[in-house]
């Protein structure tokens, strides 16, 4: 539906205008600050320094589609927001997406997201939108993109969605194509010529474009300058590595529709120190909360060391670390208490062996 303009509304904002620019220098003046966000946006960036280290600006840029959404100055002809995620593997760009939605309903789970692996051949475009009338299996190929589906976690405060196209470079051209559409206005036709509204949401892709020159350039180093020098150099030269890759993917049209596109930044390991500590937490609230016997756990600095060895990589990023807490904590902590070893609220410290093997033990305090 357009956007109707109310003309009484336009000539009062002209008079205002008027006034104000023949009195200007007269009228006691108010200096504003558009850096101050709403409590909304305040909150939704907590929530993002909460779950993910770095990667400022693509926080900023989400935090700002948000923003200009509630405010009602996103553009009414198009989606709320969209935009590109470039980066090596393991540098966040899922886990900020999963964020947001945490930031803004509660559950990082509240949305749509297309594994776009999964559409590398052109007809397999009918999981999304549906078999026309007529074609084989109309009626037993239900479209994952339908008005409901979007509309799922909407909320009587917020009605926005997110969609996320996971690894679009995976896609065949056909989901370009589809893409161009919703991009530029905001809807799409399904097979049984139902349209959808794509205005009140937020699209994310994500893409590893240029991952293989960026993992030659992160191990191969760049000089003998300062780190804080080397570290901008190299992020300024990612930057050029994934923009270049992704104009060369994909054709002008499309990429001149995207309102954003943000590169992540390589992890340092102080960084990836602050995912571990991130993830420990998730996981002791998991065992407190969901466990059948609830109890409490303390890792020794020992401990992160050895899991950091084993989850840090400077071409993968934190991609592994999650399999390192896997391994040394979550199936020895499963195992104890699948053995009625851990009793109701006790409290294990993980700790390391001489032998550099991991042990565990309940505080005496707790026996």
């Amino acid at each position: 539906m357009p956007f109707k303009v109310n003309p009484t509304m336009v000539e009062r904002v002209r008079t205002l205008w008027n006034d104000t620019r023949i009195k200007k220098g007269h009228v006691p003046v108010r200096l504003l600050d558009p850096t101050i966000n709403s409590p909304e946006v305040k909150n939704l960036l907590q929530t993002f320094d909460s779950l993910i280290v770095g990667q400022t600006e693509a926080k900023q840029v989400l935090a700002n589609a948000v923003e200009a959404y509630q405010s009602g100055f996103a553009d009414p002809n198009r989606p709320a927001g969209n935009v590109l995620f470039l980066g090596g593997t393991g540098t966040g760009k899922t886990a900020t997406v999963e964020a947001l939605a945490e930031g803004l309903f509660g559950n990082r789970r509240a949305m749509i997201k297309i594994d776009c692996a999964e559409y590398q051949h052109g007809h397999e475009i009918s999981k999304l939108v549906g078999s026309p009338p007529g074609y084989l299996g109309h009626r037993e190929t239900h479209p994952l993109l339908t008005q409901e589906a979007l509309e799922e976690f909407h909320t009587k405060k917020l009605e926005l969605s997110i969609l996320l196209f996971d690894e679009i470079e995976k896609s065949s051209d056909t989901l370009w194509n589809l893409l161009l559409g919703i991009l530029d206005k905001a809807s799409l036709t399904l097979g049984d010529n139902r349209r959808i509204d794509f205005r009140k949401v937020i699209i994310v892709m994500t893409s590893n474009l240029g991952s293989a020159q960026m993992e030659k350039l992160a191990t191969g180093g760049i000089g003998f300058s300062a780190p804080e020098v080397q570290s901008a150099i190299l992020d300024s030269q990612l930057d050029t590595i994934a923009k270049d890759a992704a104009k060369r993917k994909f054709s002008p049209e499309f990429f001149n529709r995207l309102n954003n596109v943000t590169v992540f930044h390589s992890l340092t390991e102080d960084m990836v120190k602050s995912i571990l500590d991130i993830e420990i937490k998730q996981l002791w609230e998991r065992f407190v909360l969901n466990s059948k016997i609830p109890f409490f756990f303390h890792v020794r600095k020992s401990a992160r060391a050895v899991i950091l060895k084993e989850g840090f990589d400077r071409v993968y990023g934190a991609r592994y670390l999650k399999r390192a807490l896997e391994k040394r904590i979550v199936t020895p902590l499963s195992r104890l208490v699948a053995s009625g070893q851990i009793h109701n609220n006790a409290s294990i410290v993980i700790d390391t062996a001489p032998n550099g093997d991991f042990q565990f033990y309940i505080e005496e305090n707790n026996v």
